[in-house]
């Protein structure tokens, strides 16, 4: 009897992992790798024709040409560049990102609790954004052109006119300083106080995640409108007795998922460039403060290992996107073979 379930269970295992779902998954991990390291690679040569290096940052302007070359030596910063990469290139697929050039303190475990920081304020921005804008475009989308639809595209012409930045300071100016509402800089870890820790994240996630509520808006809104009104399915499903409201949130809303889904992942990047400069309006110790005190201060090791994490971010995103995909039609699952 043992042997028979010890002979099954490595024939469903092969069965597991020869699945379409997770030859997709492994497809799309293989094409990850050369974007990460063409994003080290190039960031790696950016960061090098910048004039005015680490060394002359640390030392001043006042620092003789014997005092930046003994600093560089001691940092290896006088080693030659692709030296240089292959030396942290081996030291990050270990983990271990390399020493801060002007703190000295190693960049993994700062960027854990600066990661943290910031995937708590780009969740919130995503719950927000995403959470309001597909109940409004299937309202608006149920009935077009009437009041709700006009006043919805109103809206959301109106916030994607107005940028992130301008809009986090109105927030600041109205609901921290006029009413006192919630504060108007710094974060508050979970661990101290559930309250105090989404009190300090309301107003950066809404500044982020307003622009992305409209723009979700106003495209799922257009894309579930031409579903229900030019698509052979949606007359079927009609013709079947389906009331107006089934017909459009389990029909249409599906198929215009796949879209509203394309968008999200290729949002991220804006998203990413939103949370530096709202992460330094609302002084916030996120990712994106982190790496702008890095470029003010010439700090390359930092710098470089910031750009790294959000490729990587930016790659695993597009791969739950492709996940995504694989759920909503099966037939996905089996043409990636």
């Amino acid at each position: 009897m043992t042997a028979a379930v010890g002979g099954r269970e490595p024939g469903r295992l092969a069965t597991a992992l020869g699945s379409p779902a997770l030859r997709m998954v492994g497809k799309r991990a293989l094409m990850a790798i050369p974007i990460v390291l063409g994003a080290s690679i190039l960031t790696f040569w950016v960061l090098s024709l910048i004039p005015g290096g680490a060394a002359q940052q640390l030392l001043g302007a006042d620092a003789t040409a014997e005092q930046i070359a003994a600093l560089e030596q001691r940092l290896g910063l006088d080693q030659p560049g692709p030296v240089r990469y292959l030396q942290w290139l081996g030291g990050a697929v270990t983990g271990d990102l390399g020493n801060s050039v002007v703190s000295g303190q190693p960049v993994t475990p700062v960027l854990g609790a600066r990661l943290a920081v910031t995937g708590q304020l780009v969740g919130m921005a995503f719950l927000i954004s995403l959470g309001l804008a597909v109940p409004v475009a299937l309202l608006a989308a149920h009935r077009p052109n009437h009041l709700f639809d006009r006043i919805s595209m109103l809206v959301s012409i109106t916030g994607l006119s107005v940028a992130n930045y301008v809009l986090a300071l109105l927030l600041v100016l109205v609901l921290a300083v006029q009413f006192t509402v919630f504060p108007a800089i710094g974060f508050v870890p979970m661990s101290e106080s559930v309250a105090g820790n989404l009190q300090s994240l309301t107003l950066p996630a809404v500044a982020i995640a307003f622009p992305l509520f409209c723009f979700y808006t106003r495209f799922l809104r257009g894309d579930l409108v031409d579903q229900m009104q030019g698509e052979d399915y949606i007359t079927t499903a009609r013709a079947k007795g389906i009331g107006p409201w089934q017909v459009l949130v389990r029909h249409a809303l599906r198929n215009s998922a796949f879209g509203l889904i394309t968008v999200v992942g290729l949002n991220l990047g804006t998203l990413i460039g939103a949370t530096v400069i709202i992460e330094q309006i609302f002084a916030l110790p996120g990712l994106g403060q982190l790496l702008l005190q890095a470029i003010n201060t010439r700090d390359f090791v930092v710098v470089q290992a910031c750009v790294v994490v959000f490729a990587v971010i930016a790659v695993l995103a597009n791969l739950v996107a492709d996940l995504l995909y694989a759920v909503l039609d099966p037939r996905i699952r089996y043409g990636s073979r």
